[in-house]
């Protein structure tokens, strides 16, 4: 068996243990295992890849930062991830469309609309945002509404392989957005972390496939 498929292998068990670690709320275990899947995601890209993009490295551990940053619960710690996730999206979204060769942003903008209207909708129809956190979620707002209309415009004007791994890869961040939005702002339920979770290990593999497809299309 090749390194990328043990890598794989492990890569799920990472994500299995570390979705029931979060269901238990079990903290010596999240502190290890939810940066330990971006380190295995990191690794695995490492060994698949043909070009090993210094982009894609940036971009998980800017993710890595702000999952750590998330776990204690703490606002100090939250409100400096919320910012480092500001970063992490930027830089995401760069790569996307360097690598989708995006030219033409009118479909990118229309298609936004709809995830606008609906994380907008949401945002102001709660009263619980502090000063320190409103304008942050403006822009964490427009940015995954963004995210979402790259994805949507890419796979509505061109259906293919990598199409449809960017959208699996976005809708799960969105529907990622969405859950810790109720979470923070609504209500807590017990199984909205370990789907969070779950959302984020999914997410980050579709957008590693999703890469991947691309490098190793323009290699050949």
């Amino acid at each position: 068996m090749d390194k990328v498929k043990i890598l794989t292998g492990i890569l799920l068990l990472v994500a299995l243990i570390e979705v029931i670690a979060e269901y238990f709320r079990f903290l010596p275990v999240i502190y290890i295992f939810k940066p330990l899947i971006s380190v295995v995601l990191m690794t695995l890209y490492w060994y698949s890849s043909p070009i090993k993009d210094i982009l894609f490295f940036l971009t998980i551990v800017t993710s890595l930062i702000t999952n750590v940053l998330f776990i204690p619960n703490d606002f100090k710690f939250i409100f400096i991830g919320l910012i480092v996730f500001v970063f992490h999206r930027l830089i995401n979204i760069f790569y996307i469309i360097k690598v989708m060769k995006t030219k033409d942003f009118i479909p990118v903008i229309l298609a936004s609309v709809p995830f606008l209207f609906i994380f907008f909708y949401i945002f102001f129809d709660t009263d619980l945002l502090s000063n320190e956190v409103y304008y942050i979620m403006i822009i964490h707002n427009s940015l995954i509404s963004l995210l979402g209309g790259i994805a949507l415009s890419h796979y509505i004007m061109n259906d293919s392989s990598r199409s449809s791994w960017l959208l699996i890869c976005v809708l799960s961040f969105v529907t990622l957005h969405f859950i810790i939005f109720i979470e923070k702002f609504y209500f807590q339920l017990q199984i909205f972390r370990p789907i969070a979770m779950s959302l984020n290990a999914f997410a980050y593999f579709a957008f590693y496939k999703f890469i991947l497809i691309i490098e190793k299309s323009n290699s050949n």
